[in-house]
């Protein structure tokens, strides 16, 4: 399980619509235009959720996508469909998220804002950076939204190498001091807890060979006891060098059961979704992530087919650039989160997002 990588999650502690402005005058052409343009996406709420509207399907037609993609179902707003826990990541460079975690705050249980790093200085010298991104005005708005809401920034360990890790953990002062200074950051900030990202920046440096994957059964059931969740990262299973699905549905139940096989520990696991897709290209063995605009203006621009993959339980298509060559895109829709949230709740884990802002605005009628 190569893909198995994970975000550990610590709270143990007790204690985006953009609309573009340009001067001018509209000739009645361009006016005709405009109001076409309009009438291609719906700006205005629902009374009706996306499975109400009949919009869970295998077969989405594209236009069906950018009419209905912003409106979501303001009335039930903070209804929860899903009863796990609920951990969605945001990014201060994608403001819609930040948005997001407000007008839907009740349906997650656990937000972490990408903020923080911790840099090692010397013996039991830590440094915190990033805290200039903490949004306290932010922060107050989303815990009136949702009385219940942890916010728990990640914390990155910047510039940290094998040794680094290898002297702090396995120094009781060390760890000690770390800890201390974490405690007094998160009173300090009124944040309530942290999301540890330590296993990614590990890697497998001390892994030996035809291993599963970088976090195993081994280390899993090691740290099960004393951390409050783990953050699976099940997608990104595609590689430019190898492009096709993010998140292949069997591939995701498999990585669950590789770590937790008797089920023990499944409320810790946080199955991992994305709400980002990849673009690839034939072109030079290339892809780039595509966000939830871009994908929007790739459906108008190109009217692909959108085409339901039964195996992997994802949707995808396929377009042509004039100098681009051919291009597959493989993207989140309605009914492959659905499956997943489905898969979710019969394994018992709860899910983690990364990130809010990257998918589209019905999206969050199915939590």
């Amino acid at each position: 399980m190569g893909k198995t990588t994970m975000r550990l999650l610590c709270t143990s502690l007790s204690l985006t619509m953009i609309c573009w402005l340009a001067e001018g005058t509209l000739s009645k052409t361009d006016a005709k235009k405009g109001a076409t343009k309009k009438l291609e996406e719906k700006t205005l709420h629902s009374d009706k959720n996306v499975r109400e509207r009949g919009l869970v399907v295998v077969d989405p037609k594209a236009k069906d996508i950018i009419l209905e993609h912003r409106s979501y179902c303001f009335k039930k707003k903070k209804e929860r469909h899903f009863s796990g826990d609920v951990l969605g990541y945001i990014t201060p460079w994608n403001s819609h998220g930040y948005d997001i975690a407000k007008i839907f705050g009740n349906k997650f249980t656990l937000i972490s804002p990408v903020w923080l790093q911790v840099k090692r200085r010397g013996k039991e010298r830590f440094q915190f950076t990033g805290l200039h991104d903490a949004d306290k005005g932010w922060m107050k708005d989303v815990r009136k939204a949702s009385k219940n809401i942890k916010i728990v920034p990640r914390i990155l360990f910047d510039g940290w190498t094998y040794q680094d890790f290898e002297s702090v953990f396995g120094s009781e002062d060390e760890i000690e001091e770390l800890t201390k200074n974490m405690v007094l950051l998160a009173k300090n900030e009124n944040f309530d807890g942290f999301v540890v990202e330590v296993w990614s920046q590990l890697g497998n440096q001390k892994q030996t060979t035809n291993q599963p994957g970088m976090f195993t059964k081994k280390e899993f059931d090691q740290l099960a006891s004393a951390i409050d969740s783990f953050s699976l990262m099940t997608y990104d299973y595609s590689t430019p060098q190898r492009p096709g699905p993010n998140s292949p549905l069997p591939w995701v139940r498999a990585c669950v059961q590789v770590l937790d096989p008797d089920s023990k520990w499944r409320n810790k696991i946080l199955l991992g979704l994305n709400f980002y897709g990849m673009d690839y290209s034939a072109l030079g063995a290339s892809g780039d992530p595509i966000l939830g605009s871009r994908y929007i203006e790739t459906l108008k621009e190109h009217k692909p087919k959108i085409v339901w993959d039964e195996q992997i339980a994802e949707h995808y298509f396929e377009y042509k650039k004039n100098k681009g060559g051919e291009h597959a895109v493989f993207y989140p829709t309605l009914k492959s989160i659905q499956l997943r949230l489905e898969l979710a709740k019969e394994l018992g884990t709860g899910i983690s997002i990364w990130e809010l802002g990257q998918g589209l605005d019905y999206f969050y009628d199915l939590l």
